[in-house]
Protein backbone atom coordinates (compact mmCIF):
# COMPACT_ATOMS: atom_id res chain seq x y z
CA UNK A 1 0.00 0.00 0.00
CA UNK A 2 1.13 3.73 -1.00
CA UNK A 3 0.16 6.90 0.73
CA UNK A 4 0.59 10.23 -1.47
CA UNK A 5 0.02 13.94 0.27
CA UNK A 6 -1.74 16.72 -2.21
CA UNK A 7 -0.55 19.63 -0.43
CA UNK A 8 -3.14 21.91 -2.02
CA UNK A 9 -6.92 20.37 -3.88
CA UNK A 10 -5.72 21.69 -6.84
CA UNK A 11 -3.13 19.19 -7.21
CA UNK A 12 -3.96 16.13 -9.18
CA UNK A 13 -4.02 13.11 -6.91
CA UNK A 14 -6.57 10.06 -6.81
CA UNK A 15 -6.78 6.74 -4.70
CA UNK A 16 -9.29 4.65 -3.56
CA UNK A 17 -9.60 6.14 -0.26
CA UNK A 18 -8.92 9.71 0.40
CA UNK A 19 -8.46 11.74 3.65
CA UNK A 20 -9.39 15.35 3.65
CA UNK A 21 -7.26 17.70 6.60
CA UNK A 22 -8.42 21.37 7.37
CA UNK A 23 -6.99 21.10 10.93
CA UNK A 24 -7.89 25.06 11.57
CA UNK A 25 -10.59 24.47 11.39
CA UNK A 26 -13.18 22.81 9.83
CA UNK A 27 -12.26 18.79 10.13
CA UNK A 28 -11.82 19.53 13.51
CA UNK A 29 -15.11 21.17 13.96
CA UNK A 30 -16.96 18.37 11.77
CA UNK A 31 -15.06 16.13 13.60
CA UNK A 32 -16.35 17.58 16.84
CA UNK A 33 -20.36 18.12 15.44
CA UNK A 34 -20.58 14.84 14.66
CA UNK A 35 -18.79 13.58 17.74
CA UNK A 36 -21.41 15.26 20.00
CA UNK A 37 -24.18 13.83 18.44
CA UNK A 38 -25.09 15.78 15.28
CA UNK A 39 -26.60 13.00 12.94
CA UNK A 40 -25.10 14.30 9.96
CA UNK A 41 -23.27 17.49 8.11
CA UNK A 42 -23.36 18.95 4.86
CA UNK A 43 -20.81 20.63 3.53
CA UNK A 44 -21.20 23.17 0.58
CA UNK A 45 -18.64 25.24 -0.87
CA UNK A 46 -20.38 27.70 -1.45
CA UNK A 47 -22.43 29.92 1.25
CA UNK A 48 -25.89 29.68 -0.61
CA UNK A 49 -25.63 26.68 -1.00
CA UNK A 50 -25.70 25.90 2.81
CA UNK A 51 -28.61 28.08 3.24
CA UNK A 52 -30.77 26.40 0.60
CA UNK A 53 -29.91 23.30 2.44
CA UNK A 54 -31.97 25.13 5.81
CA UNK A 55 -35.01 25.70 2.95
CA UNK A 56 -35.00 21.98 1.87
CA UNK A 57 -34.32 20.57 5.18
CA UNK A 58 -36.23 21.70 8.31
CA UNK A 59 -33.89 22.11 11.68
CA UNK A 60 -31.03 22.91 9.67
CA UNK A 61 -28.14 24.26 11.69
CA UNK A 62 -26.28 26.21 9.92
CA UNK A 63 -22.31 27.11 10.53
CA UNK A 64 -19.28 28.42 9.33
CA UNK A 65 -17.06 31.05 8.18
CA UNK A 66 -15.46 33.41 5.67
CA UNK A 67 -11.93 34.69 6.63
CA UNK A 68 -12.22 33.49 9.74
CA UNK A 69 -15.37 35.32 10.85
CA UNK A 70 -18.58 33.82 11.23
CA UNK A 71 -21.20 33.95 8.70
CA UNK A 72 -23.88 36.71 8.38
CA UNK A 73 -27.28 34.95 9.27
CA UNK A 74 -25.80 31.32 10.22
CA UNK A 75 -25.98 30.01 13.56
CA UNK A 76 -22.55 29.00 14.76
CA UNK A 77 -19.12 30.15 13.11
CA UNK A 78 -15.89 27.51 12.86
CA UNK A 79 -14.95 26.80 16.47
CA UNK A 80 -14.75 23.29 17.47
CA UNK A 81 -16.03 24.16 20.77
CA UNK A 82 -19.01 25.74 19.36
CA UNK A 83 -20.02 22.23 19.01
CA UNK A 84 -20.31 20.67 22.30
CA UNK A 85 -24.14 20.28 22.11
CA UNK A 86 -25.90 19.65 19.14
CA UNK A 87 -28.48 22.22 18.30
CA UNK A 88 -30.38 19.75 15.83
CA UNK A 89 -29.53 16.89 13.81
CA UNK A 90 -28.40 18.51 10.48
CA UNK A 91 -25.65 20.74 10.28
CA UNK A 92 -24.81 22.46 7.10
CA UNK A 93 -21.29 23.78 6.78
CA UNK A 94 -19.58 26.17 4.14
CA UNK A 95 -15.73 27.51 5.42
CA UNK A 96 -13.46 29.04 3.12
CA UNK A 97 -11.37 26.13 2.41
CA UNK A 98 -12.43 22.85 4.01
CA UNK A 99 -15.62 21.96 2.61
CA UNK A 100 -14.25 22.85 -0.85
CA UNK A 101 -11.70 20.06 -0.38
CA UNK A 102 -14.40 17.45 0.56
CA UNK A 103 -16.18 17.80 -2.49
CA UNK A 104 -13.21 18.06 -4.52
CA UNK A 105 -12.11 14.72 -2.78
CA UNK A 106 -15.32 13.13 -3.27
CA UNK A 107 -15.12 12.81 -6.72
CA UNK A 108 -11.55 11.24 -7.16
CA UNK A 109 -12.11 8.59 -4.51
CA UNK A 110 -14.43 5.74 -3.61
CA UNK A 111 -14.37 6.59 0.02
CA UNK A 112 -13.52 9.68 1.36
CA UNK A 113 -12.92 10.00 5.41
CA UNK A 114 -12.53 13.77 7.38
CA UNK A 115 -9.22 13.86 9.58
CA UNK A 116 -8.11 16.02 12.28
CA UNK A 117 -6.03 15.24 15.19
CA UNK A 118 -8.87 15.44 17.73
CA UNK A 119 -9.57 11.64 15.76
CA UNK A 120 -6.00 10.88 14.40
CA UNK A 121 -5.74 7.59 15.78
CA UNK A 122 -9.00 6.78 14.65
CA UNK A 123 -8.94 8.14 11.54
CA UNK A 124 -5.55 6.32 10.65
CA UNK A 125 -7.05 3.15 12.10
CA UNK A 126 -10.18 3.31 9.53
CA UNK A 127 -7.73 3.90 6.62
CA UNK A 128 -4.94 1.56 7.32
CA UNK A 129 -8.28 -1.27 7.42
CA UNK A 130 -8.93 -0.96 4.15
CA UNK A 131 -5.99 -2.11 2.63
CA UNK A 132 -5.78 0.01 -0.63
CA UNK A 133 -3.48 2.95 -1.17
CA UNK A 134 -4.57 6.09 0.30
CA UNK A 135 -4.50 10.28 -1.19
CA UNK A 136 -4.28 12.75 1.68
CA UNK A 137 -5.74 16.14 0.64
CA UNK A 138 -4.88 19.28 2.54
CA UNK A 139 -7.49 21.96 2.55
CA UNK A 140 -4.56 24.57 2.05
CA UNK A 141 -5.46 28.26 2.18
CA UNK A 142 -7.40 29.49 -0.73
CA UNK A 143 -5.70 27.38 -3.26
CA UNK A 144 -2.04 27.73 -1.64
CA UNK A 145 0.46 25.44 0.76
CA UNK A 146 -0.78 25.47 4.62
CA UNK A 147 1.59 24.23 7.00
CA UNK A 148 -0.87 23.25 9.50
CA UNK A 149 -2.53 21.17 7.17
CA UNK A 150 0.48 19.76 5.60
CA UNK A 151 1.70 18.85 9.94
CA UNK A 152 -1.68 16.78 10.02
CA UNK A 153 -0.67 15.16 6.75
CA UNK A 154 2.57 13.88 8.13
CA UNK A 155 1.56 12.62 11.31
CA UNK A 156 -1.01 11.00 9.24
CA UNK A 157 1.43 9.64 6.74
CA UNK A 158 4.31 8.80 9.27
CA UNK A 159 1.24 6.48 11.48
CA UNK A 160 0.07 4.18 8.08
CA UNK A 161 3.88 3.30 7.96
CA UNK A 162 3.11 2.74 4.31
CA UNK A 163 5.05 3.18 1.25
CA UNK A 164 5.17 6.71 0.82
CA UNK A 165 5.46 9.15 -2.38
CA UNK A 166 8.22 11.83 -2.44
CA UNK A 167 5.61 14.60 -1.19
CA UNK A 168 4.00 11.92 1.67
CA UNK A 169 7.95 12.06 2.66
CA UNK A 170 8.22 15.37 2.53
CA UNK A 171 5.23 16.00 4.68
CA UNK A 172 6.58 13.29 7.17
CA UNK A 173 9.69 14.97 7.61
CA UNK A 174 7.80 18.40 7.69
CA UNK A 175 5.62 17.15 10.61
CA UNK A 176 9.12 15.87 12.80
CA UNK A 177 10.40 18.84 12.64
CA UNK A 178 8.28 20.60 15.42
CA UNK A 179 8.12 19.41 18.60
CA UNK A 180 4.44 19.92 19.11
CA UNK A 181 1.81 20.54 16.81
CA UNK A 182 0.62 23.39 18.53
CA UNK A 183 4.27 25.08 18.05
CA UNK A 184 3.34 24.23 14.28
CA UNK A 185 -0.21 25.80 14.39
CA UNK A 186 0.81 28.77 15.71
CA UNK A 187 3.46 29.51 12.82
CA UNK A 188 1.17 28.71 10.09
CA UNK A 189 -0.92 31.56 8.17
CA UNK A 190 -4.13 30.22 9.48
CA UNK A 191 -2.66 29.65 12.67
CA UNK A 192 -1.90 33.78 12.84
CA UNK A 193 -5.06 34.97 10.84
CA UNK A 194 -6.78 32.99 14.44
CA UNK A 195 -4.45 35.23 16.49
CA UNK A 196 -4.92 38.92 14.33
CA UNK A 197 -8.85 37.89 14.78
CA UNK A 198 -8.90 38.38 18.88
CA UNK A 199 -8.22 35.16 22.28
CA UNK A 200 -11.44 33.83 21.32
CA UNK A 201 -10.67 32.50 17.80
CA UNK A 202 -6.96 31.93 19.11
CA UNK A 203 -8.10 29.35 21.65
CA UNK A 204 -9.02 27.62 18.75
CA UNK A 205 -5.37 26.22 18.28
CA UNK A 206 -4.77 24.87 21.09
CA UNK A 207 -7.59 23.10 20.88
CA UNK A 208 -7.15 22.02 17.59
CA UNK A 209 -4.14 20.65 18.52
CA UNK A 210 -4.88 18.22 20.83
CA UNK A 211 -4.74 14.77 19.67
CA UNK A 212 -6.50 11.72 19.49
CA UNK A 213 -9.57 12.68 22.02
CA UNK A 214 -12.15 11.73 19.65
CA UNK A 215 -13.24 8.31 18.48
CA UNK A 216 -15.45 9.30 15.65
CA UNK A 217 -14.34 8.85 11.72
CA UNK A 218 -16.40 11.08 9.52
CA UNK A 219 -17.11 9.83 6.52
CA UNK A 220 -18.46 10.61 2.65
CA UNK A 221 -21.69 9.12 1.71
CA UNK A 222 -23.42 10.83 -1.25
CA UNK A 223 -23.67 14.22 -2.57
CA UNK A 224 -27.29 16.27 -1.82
CA UNK A 225 -27.14 18.41 -5.09
CA UNK A 226 -23.61 20.39 -4.48
CA UNK A 227 -23.24 19.52 -0.91
CA UNK A 228 -21.55 16.72 0.55
CA UNK A 229 -23.23 14.57 2.89
CA UNK A 230 -21.08 13.21 6.04
CA UNK A 231 -21.96 10.77 8.83
CA UNK A 232 -20.04 9.10 11.64
CA UNK A 233 -18.53 6.08 11.40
Amino acid sequence: MRVHVAFTPDESAAAPTGIVIDVIRATSTICRALASGYARVFCAAEVDDARALRDELPGVTLGGERLGVRIDGFDLGNSPAEYLEPRSSVLAMSTTNGTRAIVTAAERCERVLIASLLNLEAVVAAASAQRDDVAVFCAGVKGAFALDDAYVAGRVAAALGWERSDAAEAAVRLASSYATAEEAFRQSRSGRNLIANGPELEADIPYCARESVLDVVPRFVEMRGVAAEIVPS
